[in-house]
Protein backbone atom coordinates (compact mmCIF):
# COMPACT_ATOMS: atom_id res chain seq x y z
CA UNK A 1 0.00 0.00 0.00
CA UNK A 2 2.57 2.27 -0.97
CA UNK A 3 0.30 5.15 -2.58
CA UNK A 4 -1.92 7.50 -1.30
CA UNK A 5 -5.13 9.28 -2.16
CA UNK A 6 -7.08 12.20 -0.19
CA UNK A 7 -10.72 12.25 -0.83
CA UNK A 8 -12.17 15.57 0.62
CA UNK A 9 -15.69 14.47 1.88
CA UNK A 10 -14.78 11.15 1.55
CA UNK A 11 -17.37 10.20 4.21
CA UNK A 12 -20.32 11.85 2.15
CA UNK A 13 -22.88 10.15 0.08
CA UNK A 14 -20.49 9.65 -2.98
CA UNK A 15 -16.57 10.11 -0.95
CA UNK A 16 -17.49 7.23 0.89
CA UNK A 17 -17.85 4.64 -2.20
CA UNK A 18 -14.87 6.36 -3.63
CA UNK A 19 -12.87 5.79 -0.26
CA UNK A 20 -14.04 1.99 -0.63
CA UNK A 21 -12.96 1.37 -4.31
CA UNK A 22 -9.93 3.10 -3.65
CA UNK A 23 -9.08 0.87 -0.25
CA UNK A 24 -9.82 -2.31 -2.64
CA UNK A 25 -7.61 -1.10 -5.31
CA UNK A 26 -4.94 -1.43 -2.48
CA UNK A 27 -4.44 2.60 -2.11
CA UNK A 28 -3.87 4.12 1.86
CA UNK A 29 -6.93 6.40 1.71
CA UNK A 30 -6.70 9.95 3.30
CA UNK A 31 -10.89 10.88 4.46
CA UNK A 32 -10.66 14.50 4.75
CA UNK A 33 -13.89 16.21 6.70
CA UNK A 34 -14.79 18.55 9.10
CA UNK A 35 -15.92 16.04 11.93
CA UNK A 36 -13.40 13.31 11.50
CA UNK A 37 -15.26 11.21 14.71
CA UNK A 38 -18.64 10.48 12.77
CA UNK A 39 -16.49 9.32 9.76
CA UNK A 40 -15.10 6.54 11.73
CA UNK A 41 -17.29 3.97 10.01
CA UNK A 42 -14.98 4.21 6.78
CA UNK A 43 -12.43 2.38 8.67
CA UNK A 44 -13.25 -1.21 7.81
CA UNK A 45 -13.38 -0.28 4.51
CA UNK A 46 -9.31 -1.63 4.41
CA UNK A 47 -7.07 -3.34 6.21
CA UNK A 48 -6.67 -1.61 9.57
CA UNK A 49 -4.66 1.88 9.43
CA UNK A 50 -5.41 1.82 5.25
CA UNK A 51 -8.35 4.39 5.86
CA UNK A 52 -8.17 6.67 8.01
CA UNK A 53 -10.77 10.26 8.58
CA UNK A 54 -8.65 13.10 9.12
CA UNK A 55 -9.75 17.04 10.24
CA UNK A 56 -9.74 18.79 7.30
CA UNK A 57 -12.02 22.21 6.47
CA UNK A 58 -11.96 23.50 2.91
CA UNK A 59 -12.11 27.03 3.96
CA UNK A 60 -8.40 26.90 5.16
CA UNK A 61 -5.46 26.95 3.25
CA UNK A 62 -3.52 25.62 6.17
CA UNK A 63 -6.08 22.57 6.97
CA UNK A 64 -6.28 21.46 2.96
CA UNK A 65 -2.76 21.91 2.70
CA UNK A 66 -1.66 19.13 5.88
CA UNK A 67 -4.62 16.76 3.95
CA UNK A 68 -2.88 16.80 0.52
CA UNK A 69 0.95 16.69 2.10
CA UNK A 70 2.31 13.17 0.65
CA UNK A 71 -0.35 12.42 -1.44
CA UNK A 72 -0.34 11.07 -4.53
CA UNK A 73 -4.05 12.04 -5.93
CA UNK A 74 -6.86 13.88 -4.86
CA UNK A 75 -10.35 13.73 -5.00
CA UNK A 76 -12.42 16.56 -4.34
CA UNK A 77 -16.26 15.13 -3.35
CA UNK A 78 -17.59 18.08 -1.22
CA UNK A 79 -20.63 19.96 -2.38
CA UNK A 80 -23.59 21.93 -0.50
CA UNK A 81 -27.32 21.78 -1.86
CA UNK A 82 -28.06 24.76 0.35
CA UNK A 83 -26.36 27.58 1.86
CA UNK A 84 -25.98 27.45 5.74
CA UNK A 85 -23.96 29.33 7.53
CA UNK A 86 -20.14 29.80 6.51
CA UNK A 87 -20.72 26.97 3.77
CA UNK A 88 -22.43 29.39 1.18
CA UNK A 89 -22.37 28.31 -2.77
CA UNK A 90 -19.28 30.50 -3.33
CA UNK A 91 -16.96 29.24 -0.31
CA UNK A 92 -17.26 25.42 -1.04
CA UNK A 93 -18.23 25.53 -4.91
CA UNK A 94 -16.04 27.65 -6.16
CA UNK A 95 -13.62 28.87 -3.11
CA UNK A 96 -13.19 25.37 -2.05
CA UNK A 97 -12.40 24.06 -5.23
CA UNK A 98 -10.09 26.12 -6.40
CA UNK A 99 -7.91 26.06 -3.12
CA UNK A 100 -7.90 22.64 -3.19
CA UNK A 101 -6.92 22.36 -6.81
CA UNK A 102 -4.05 25.06 -6.00
CA UNK A 103 -3.10 23.31 -3.36
CA UNK A 104 -2.25 19.93 -4.98
CA UNK A 105 -0.36 21.53 -7.78
CA UNK A 106 1.89 23.23 -5.11
CA UNK A 107 2.19 19.45 -3.90
CA UNK A 108 3.05 18.11 -7.29
CA UNK A 109 -0.54 15.69 -6.54
CA UNK A 110 -0.37 13.36 -9.85
CA UNK A 111 -4.33 13.22 -10.40
CA UNK A 112 -7.00 15.23 -8.97
CA UNK A 113 -10.45 14.20 -9.99
CA UNK A 114 -13.13 17.10 -9.24
CA UNK A 115 -16.68 16.04 -8.26
CA UNK A 116 -19.22 19.00 -10.39
CA UNK A 117 -22.65 18.86 -11.76
CA UNK A 118 -24.96 18.75 -14.85
CA UNK A 119 -26.17 21.95 -15.33
CA UNK A 120 -22.80 23.48 -14.33
CA UNK A 121 -22.87 27.28 -15.80
CA UNK A 122 -21.43 30.40 -15.05
CA UNK A 123 -24.25 32.29 -16.93
CA UNK A 124 -26.45 30.51 -15.03
CA UNK A 125 -29.33 32.26 -12.74
CA UNK A 126 -28.99 29.33 -10.23
CA UNK A 127 -26.50 30.31 -7.73
CA UNK A 128 -25.83 26.55 -7.16
CA UNK A 129 -24.99 25.92 -11.01
CA UNK A 130 -23.19 29.11 -11.28
CA UNK A 131 -20.43 28.46 -8.66
CA UNK A 132 -20.26 24.83 -9.75
CA UNK A 133 -19.34 25.93 -13.08
CA UNK A 134 -16.79 28.64 -11.52
CA UNK A 135 -15.15 26.03 -9.28
CA UNK A 136 -14.40 23.95 -12.55
CA UNK A 137 -13.06 26.80 -14.15
CA UNK A 138 -10.63 27.41 -11.16
CA UNK A 139 -9.63 23.99 -10.93
CA UNK A 140 -8.48 23.81 -14.54
CA UNK A 141 -6.68 27.14 -14.07
CA UNK A 142 -4.63 25.40 -11.71
CA UNK A 143 -4.80 21.58 -12.22
CA UNK A 144 -5.08 21.51 -16.34
CA UNK A 145 -4.80 17.31 -16.28
CA UNK A 146 -7.65 17.36 -13.91
CA UNK A 147 -10.54 14.93 -14.40
CA UNK A 148 -14.31 16.77 -13.76
CA UNK A 149 -17.16 14.42 -13.30
CA UNK A 150 -20.36 16.24 -13.98
CA UNK A 151 -23.14 13.43 -12.58
CA UNK A 152 -26.64 14.28 -13.03
CA UNK A 153 -29.03 13.35 -9.81
CA UNK A 154 -27.44 10.53 -7.81
CA UNK A 155 -28.98 7.37 -6.61
CA UNK A 156 -28.66 4.96 -3.93
CA UNK A 157 -29.13 3.79 -0.64
CA UNK A 158 -27.70 6.93 1.29
CA UNK A 159 -29.35 9.20 -1.05
CA UNK A 160 -31.34 12.41 -0.81
CA UNK A 161 -33.28 12.23 -3.78
CA UNK A 162 -35.63 9.04 -3.76
CA UNK A 163 -35.17 8.82 -0.24
CA UNK A 164 -36.60 12.22 0.38
CA UNK A 165 -39.92 11.97 -2.01
CA UNK A 166 -40.08 8.39 0.10
CA UNK A 167 -40.69 9.69 3.11
CA UNK A 168 -42.88 12.72 1.80
CA UNK A 169 -45.27 9.54 0.61
CA UNK A 170 -45.98 9.02 4.64
CA UNK A 171 -47.25 12.57 5.18
CA UNK A 172 -49.99 12.46 2.77
CA UNK A 173 -52.53 11.55 0.52
CA UNK A 174 -50.73 14.31 -1.79
CA UNK A 175 -47.27 14.33 -3.32
CA UNK A 176 -46.47 17.78 -4.84
CA UNK A 177 -43.90 18.18 -7.26
CA UNK A 178 -42.72 21.46 -8.86
CA UNK A 179 -41.11 20.96 -11.59
CA UNK A 180 -42.90 17.76 -12.67
CA UNK A 181 -42.20 17.51 -16.16
CA UNK A 182 -37.66 18.54 -15.87
CA UNK A 183 -36.07 15.14 -17.21
CA UNK A 184 -33.34 13.54 -15.36
CA UNK A 185 -30.97 11.31 -16.03
CA UNK A 186 -30.45 8.98 -12.19
CA UNK A 187 -26.94 7.53 -11.90
CA UNK A 188 -26.40 5.43 -9.41
CA UNK A 189 -23.61 6.52 -7.12
CA UNK A 190 -21.32 3.54 -7.08
CA UNK A 191 -21.13 4.17 -11.00
CA UNK A 192 -19.81 7.71 -10.43
CA UNK A 193 -17.58 5.99 -7.75
CA UNK A 194 -15.87 3.74 -10.57
CA UNK A 195 -15.52 6.74 -12.76
CA UNK A 196 -13.96 8.45 -10.26
CA UNK A 197 -11.39 5.89 -9.32
CA UNK A 198 -10.50 5.62 -13.36
CA UNK A 199 -9.31 9.19 -12.85
CA UNK A 200 -7.29 8.97 -9.34
CA UNK A 201 -5.53 5.51 -11.77
CA UNK A 202 -5.08 7.29 -14.44
CA UNK A 203 -7.29 5.82 -16.95
CA UNK A 204 -9.50 8.83 -17.78
CA UNK A 205 -8.17 11.67 -19.81
CA UNK A 206 -7.99 14.96 -18.86
CA UNK A 207 -11.90 17.00 -19.43
CA UNK A 208 -15.61 16.98 -18.33
CA UNK A 209 -17.56 13.96 -18.24
CA UNK A 210 -21.35 14.14 -17.56
CA UNK A 211 -22.62 10.76 -16.66
CA UNK A 212 -25.99 9.67 -16.63
CA UNK A 213 -28.51 6.48 -16.29
CA UNK A 214 -29.18 4.49 -18.99
CA UNK A 215 -32.56 6.37 -18.16
CA UNK A 216 -33.81 9.43 -18.92
CA UNK A 217 -37.12 10.32 -17.09
CA UNK A 218 -39.64 13.33 -15.95
CA UNK A 219 -39.02 13.48 -12.33
CA UNK A 220 -43.35 13.00 -12.30
CA UNK A 221 -42.43 9.38 -13.98
CA UNK A 222 -39.35 9.15 -11.73
CA UNK A 223 -42.11 9.49 -8.56
CA UNK A 224 -44.42 6.75 -10.23
CA UNK A 225 -41.77 4.39 -10.62
CA UNK A 226 -41.02 5.04 -6.76
CA UNK A 227 -44.78 4.66 -5.67
CA UNK A 228 -44.45 1.34 -7.54
CA UNK A 229 -41.39 -0.03 -5.57
CA UNK A 230 -42.60 1.26 -2.31
CA UNK A 231 -46.32 0.22 -3.44
CA UNK A 232 -48.08 2.88 -2.06
CA UNK A 233 -50.83 5.20 -3.95
CA UNK A 234 -50.40 8.69 -4.13
CA UNK A 235 -51.40 11.81 -6.01
CA UNK A 236 -48.68 13.06 -7.77
CA UNK A 237 -49.97 17.12 -8.45
CA UNK A 238 -47.69 19.20 -10.52
CA UNK A 239 -47.18 22.78 -8.85
CA UNK A 240 -46.67 25.96 -11.26
CA UNK A 241 -43.23 27.29 -11.15
CA UNK A 242 -45.17 30.05 -9.26
CA UNK A 243 -46.28 28.63 -6.49
CA UNK A 244 -42.97 27.00 -6.04
CA UNK A 245 -41.20 30.31 -5.60
CA UNK A 246 -43.85 31.32 -3.43
CA UNK A 247 -43.21 27.96 -1.38
CA UNK A 248 -39.90 28.86 -1.19
CA UNK A 249 -39.87 32.35 -0.23
CA UNK A 250 -41.68 31.14 2.97
CA UNK A 251 -38.86 28.75 4.09
CA UNK A 252 -36.71 30.95 3.46
CA UNK A 253 -38.47 33.59 5.73
CA UNK A 254 -39.17 30.78 8.25
CA UNK A 255 -35.33 30.40 8.26
CA UNK A 256 -34.38 34.10 8.27
CA UNK A 257 -36.94 34.63 11.17
CA UNK A 258 -35.54 31.80 12.97
CA UNK A 259 -32.06 33.40 12.32
CA UNK A 260 -30.98 30.04 11.12
CA UNK A 261 -32.20 27.81 13.70
CA UNK A 262 -34.80 26.53 11.19
CA UNK A 263 -32.89 25.55 8.20
CA UNK A 264 -34.99 25.36 4.81
CA UNK A 265 -33.53 22.10 3.45
CA UNK A 266 -37.34 21.72 1.96
CA UNK A 267 -37.19 23.86 -1.01
CA UNK A 268 -35.45 27.14 -1.94
CA UNK A 269 -35.43 29.89 -4.67
CA UNK A 270 -32.46 28.55 -6.04
CA UNK A 271 -33.89 24.69 -6.45
CA UNK A 272 -36.66 26.47 -8.28
CA UNK A 273 -34.34 27.58 -10.62
CA UNK A 274 -32.80 24.80 -11.37
CA UNK A 275 -35.79 22.53 -11.43
CA UNK A 276 -36.67 24.72 -14.64
CA UNK A 277 -34.28 22.97 -16.56
CA UNK A 278 -33.47 19.45 -17.76
CA UNK A 279 -30.78 17.29 -16.04
CA UNK A 280 -29.62 15.32 -19.05
CA UNK A 281 -26.25 14.75 -20.45
CA UNK A 282 -25.41 16.63 -23.07
CA UNK A 283 -24.95 15.74 -26.57
CA UNK A 284 -21.66 15.40 -27.73
CA UNK A 285 -20.35 15.44 -23.76
CA UNK A 286 -17.47 12.47 -23.07
CA UNK A 287 -19.60 10.34 -20.36
CA UNK A 288 -19.36 6.16 -19.66
CA UNK A 289 -18.57 4.78 -22.41
CA UNK A 290 -15.61 7.13 -22.48
CA UNK A 291 -14.85 5.62 -19.33
CA UNK A 292 -15.50 1.78 -20.39
CA UNK A 293 -18.63 1.98 -17.75
CA UNK A 294 -22.03 0.84 -18.26
CA UNK A 295 -24.33 2.68 -15.99
CA UNK A 296 -26.43 0.56 -13.67
CA UNK A 297 -30.42 0.46 -14.26
CA UNK A 298 -32.35 2.25 -11.41
CA UNK A 299 -34.74 -0.93 -11.45
CA UNK A 300 -31.72 -3.35 -10.33
CA UNK A 301 -30.80 -1.00 -7.28
CA UNK A 302 -34.22 0.85 -5.89
CA UNK A 303 -36.12 -1.99 -4.35
CA UNK A 304 -32.95 -2.99 -2.26
CA UNK A 305 -32.90 0.32 -0.30
CA UNK A 306 -36.11 1.88 -0.81
CA UNK A 307 -38.43 -1.49 0.78
CA UNK A 308 -38.36 0.45 4.17
CA UNK A 309 -40.83 2.87 2.70
CA UNK A 310 -43.39 0.16 2.17
CA UNK A 311 -46.22 -0.49 4.44
CA UNK A 312 -45.08 -3.72 5.23
CA UNK A 313 -41.57 -2.16 5.77
CA UNK A 314 -39.31 -5.55 6.34
CA UNK A 315 -42.22 -7.53 6.47
CA UNK A 316 -43.15 -6.71 2.51
CA UNK A 317 -41.54 -10.45 1.38
CA UNK A 318 -43.29 -12.02 4.71
CA UNK A 319 -46.81 -10.27 3.16
CA UNK A 320 -46.38 -11.33 -0.34
CA UNK A 321 -45.33 -14.65 0.36
CA UNK A 322 -48.51 -15.29 2.83
CA UNK A 323 -50.70 -13.47 0.09
CA UNK A 324 -49.66 -15.95 -2.80
CA UNK A 325 -49.91 -18.83 -0.64
CA UNK A 326 -53.54 -17.91 -0.01
CA UNK A 327 -54.04 -17.00 -3.72
CA UNK A 328 -52.51 -21.00 -4.37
Amino acid sequence: MSKLVTIFGGSGFVGRYIARRMAKEGWRVRVAVRRPNEAIFVRPYGAVGQVEPILANIRDDASVAAAIAGADAVVNCVGVLTERGKNGFEAVQTEGAARIARLAAEAGVGQLVHLSAIGANAESDSDYARSKAEGEAAVQAHFPGAVILRPSVIFGTEDEFFNRFAKMTKLGPVLPLVGGNSRFQPVYVDDVAKAAVAGVLGQAEAGIYELGGPDVETLHDLMVKMLGVIRRRRLIVNLPFWVGSVMAFGFGAMQALTVGLIHNGVLTRDQVRQLRRDNVVSDGAKGFADLGIDPTDMDAVLAEYLWVYRPGGQYSALQDSARNLRNT
